[in-house]
């Protein structure tokens, strides 16, 4: 870093995306994309957008809003817009939470939320998950500080039910909780209604995973109105005018193909019922994921050995270093004959 840089952000430790490698071409299991091109609307909608571009988007992202607003039957009020989820969820850590009240969350889950909180100089808690990787309700019963839930969670793809998350939103009346619904088409429960009956919980939701809109950047919170207009004027601090115009447009062509969502949803999940299937065969463990991808390890065959061995061989997944899930590799659901050619390379690694 330069001698100019801001002595406040000398410990930040920043977040490290996903591998994007230009070496060769690999079978690219590692960032939880989908295996599916965007909708054939999402795309016309955006070549026609394209057209304009020498004006300025819609910073109130209108016609976006009122598309979300339909499909979760709540009013636009109740919805802000950004550049990916990560926009609106560093809103929530910058508005809700400071130096007397922490951010909460638990110790294996996304791991931007203790940039976020590093970032913004706020205290974080991060509660320690189950040994199966499942979290204790209790530990976030009148927790005193703003929550953050990935719900399923980050790199587990556990998922706790819409009744578990409305009992910690009941028990912490006085704080909010954010939770982060990226991967909650893939088989959870979500909690959208909860924003309609409580004034201290927000739901975030992406177009990256289900809607196949990953390189668009599209994210969205719901919450009551008061909560959205806090974030708003944050985003309107900073950039108003955070979301161009071709995302909104391809954002709504996906909200208006909601078959096509489905049915990529629902083919993701039966070839992550195959996978499991395949892996356990091969004696591999993993947590129960609900998301589009699924933890796993090898009680004879080392993490990291399973991850650079299969890097080398055309398939990348995603490996972490942190002491607790050093012998996971997360591997994101992709087609159907991605996952084969992934499995078969298993075979050659615990067969050797």
């Amino acid at each position: 870093m330069s001698r100019f840089f801001s002595s406040k952000y000398a410990q930040l430790t920043p977040y490290v995306p996903g591998e994007q490698p230009q070496d060769q071409q690999y079978i690219k299991l590692n960032t939880n994309e989908s295996p599916f091109p965007p909708s054939p609307k999402a795309i016309a909608k955006a070549s026609e957008a394209a057209k304009r571009l020498q004006l300025y988007s819609d910073p109130d992202a209108r016609v976006l809003i009122r598309k979300l607003a339909e499909k979760f039957d709540v009013a636009p009020e109740n919805i802000i817009a950004g550049n990916g989820s990560d926009e609106i969820l560093n809103f929530a850590f910058l508005a809700f939470c400071d130096k007397e009240t922490p951010a909460i969350f638990p110790d294996v889950t996304y791991g931007f939320y203790p940039v976020f909180s590093q970032a913004g100089q706020i205290p974080y808690v991060e509660m320690p998950l189950r040994e199966d990787f499942t979290i204790d309700v209790k530990d976030y019963t009148k927790a005193g500080g703003t929550i953050f839930i990935a719900n399923p969670n980050a790199h587990t793809g556990v998922a706790l039910s819409r009744a578990d998350l409305e009992g910690i939103v009941r028990s912490n009346p006085d704080n909010v909780v954010v939770i982060d619904e990226a991967y909650v088409d893939f088989g959870a429960e979500s909690c959208v209604e909860l924003t309609k009956k409580y004034d201290n919980v927000i739901v975030v939701q992406t177009m990256s995973k289900s809607r196949s809109l990953a390189g668009a950047r599209l994210g969205y919170g719901i919450a009551c109105r008061d909560l959205i207009c806090d974030m708003n004027t944050l985003r309107n601090s900073t950039n108003p005018y955070n979301i161009n115009a071709m995302t909104m447009a391809a954002a709504v062509g996906v909200l208006e193909d909601e078959d096509y969502t489905q049915d990529n949803c629902e083919a993701v999940i039966k070839t992550r019922e195959y996978t499991v299937g395949e892996l356990r065969k091969l004696g591999f463990e993993l947590t129960n994921s609900v998301g589009n991808f699924i933890f796993m390890k090898h009680p004879q065959v080392d993490g990291e050995y399973i991850y650079e061995t299969l890097k080398a061989r055309g398939v990348l997944v995603r490996h972490f270093t942190k002491a607790r899930i050093c012998q996971y590799n997360r591997v994101t659901i992709g087609s159907r004959q991605q996952m084969e050619i992934f499995i078969e390379k298993l075979k050659e690694i615990v067969n050797r």
